[in-house]
């Protein structure tokens, strides 16, 4: 190794050390000798990727800048109410099917990398079509490319969490998650800031979004490749339906899983509700969009805030971080209700404070749930584990559609009064929950 490399090699373990670990001279955990010695390097180029995909997905949020996207085209209600769904549920019911022929793979960098360029291909492709249609047509064809999308992007879910488990030490993994979320989420707040400013027409922003959306994922699936892993076991991964039925049973044989499961799955409250606290809004005389860019801003606002100190944090207990998230999402929607019900909605400030509570308490439940099942699992259970759990999760998110029936006979307060009910008893299993970063 060359001067020039070793003077490279030094800053870059120095940068770690200061950034990743607060106890001096702390020992790897939980990974082989050969990847305790790349750690540093494997560290900044997952924040490197994740930061690039975090951004990208802030870029292009269906509950926000895609909902804007197809008003403004003119697409019919029903295919904007279908964004969220398809983009959440999309992501995580393949996974029970897809954990099985990724752990066949040795080295599992290669299926986040191959997800994250689709991802990027289909932003481009919904920008494309955005360009070449309007109406339904525009509607149901972005909706394809985000089913696409979504698709890709539980390729990424379900590989990622074990390539990190193998790469980055027990401790300083949610120091490098909530660290590329700060990232992103400082670059998203510069596209608020553009969308606010009134400089550019809002469409060219959002249409711009999209296009760098795209680039953002395919450099993210490159750098991500270079990530230097060691290969990892493929037992179980011949027979992708008899896996699934394996991991089914886990539900039975583990009642930590069955908990953070309960926890998690009332905690999809905090990701379910943002449009229903902009229609309560609308329905109270805003335009429902025209604050697009106060609403992302205070979105992104609060990851760049939260995001790192949630992962500090849930390095050293993710049970709490998922318990004060569900405490935090519960008063952020009790006190979006009780400003439904009192009218006070209606004053422009109120809605980007209230989503700016909600959204720091689904930045502490994202962090705390994937530190969380990273280190509760080990290396052979973590991609069984993330795929049962992310595919109850999915049919959870697809029986929250619920929510708008109920929305339509009682209106938006009693869905949001519900939301945080549900946040309560998240918190309620994540009490329940041991503390697995123990020594």
């Amino acid at each position: 190794m060359s001067d020039q490399e070793q003077n490279s090699e030094s800053t870059l373990r120095r940068a770690f050390e200061a950034l990743a670990i607060d106890d001096e001279g702390r020992a790897c955990r939980d990974i082989p000798e050969s990847a305790c010695r790349e750690e540093p390097r494997n560290f900044f180029t997952h924040v490197t990727s994740l930061s690039l995909s975090k951004l990208a997905d802030g870029l292009v949020d269906p509950k926000l800048v895609l909902s804007w996207l197809l008003t403004s085209l003119g697409a019919p209600g029903a295919v904007i109410g279908l964004l969220v769904p398809v983009r959440e549920a999309g992501a995580l019911l393949p996974q029970m099917f897809t954990a099985a022929s990724i752990r066949a793979m040795p080295l599992r960098k290669y299926a986040w990398a191959g997800g994250a360029v689709m991802q990027g291909v289909a932003a481009l492709a919904i920008f494309a079509f955005a360009q070449m249609f309007e109406g339904a047509t525009a509607g149901w064809a972005i909706l394809g490319a985000l089913g696409v999308l979504a698709l890709a992007r539980s390729v990424c879910s379900v590989s990622y969490k074990d390539v990190l488990g193998k790469t980055v030490s027990k401790s300083r993994r949610g120091t490098a998650t909530g660290v590329a979320g700060s990232i992103a989420a400082g670059m998203v707040i510069l596209f608020a800031v553009l969308l606010v400013s009134g400089l550019v027409e809002r469409r060219t922003i959002v249409l711009a979004a999209l296009v760098g959306a795209g680039l953002c994922w395919i450099l993210g699936g490159v750098v991500f490749a270079t990530l230097q892993e060691a290969e990892g076991a493929t037992e179980g991964g011949e027979q992708a339906f008899s896996v699934a039925r394996q991991n089914l049973s886990l539900l039975s044989e583990d009642p930590q899983l069955r908990m953070f499961i309960a926890a998690r799955g009332c905690l999809t409250a905090t990701a379910l509700a943002p449009p229903f606290m902009v229609a309560a809004s609308s329905s109270e005389g805003q335009t429902a969009f025209e604050g697009l860019g106060f609403l992302v801003l205070a979105s992104s606002g609060a990851g760049l805030v939260s995001s790192f100190v949630w992962g500090r944090l849930s390095d050293r207990s993710s049970r709490k971080v998922l318990l004060i998230s569900a405490l935090a999402g519960a008063l952020s929607l009790g006190a979006t209700t009780l400003a439904a019900v009192a009218g006070a909605l209606a004053t422009i400030w109120v809605l980007p404070l209230l989503l700016f509570g909600l959204m720091i308490a689904y930045q502490g439940v994202r962090l705390g749930r994937s530190t969380h099942l990273v280190d509760m699992a080990n290396e052979d259970t973590r991609a069984a584990y993330t795929a049962i759990s992310n595919t109850v999760i999915g049919v959870v998110l697809l029986v929250g559609s619920v929510f708008g029936v109920v929305a339509q006979a009682f209106g938006n307060a009693a869905v949001l009064g519900s939301m945080a009910s549900l946040c309560l008893a998240g918190a309620f299993f994540a009490f329940r929950l041991e503390e697995v970063q123990a020594e």
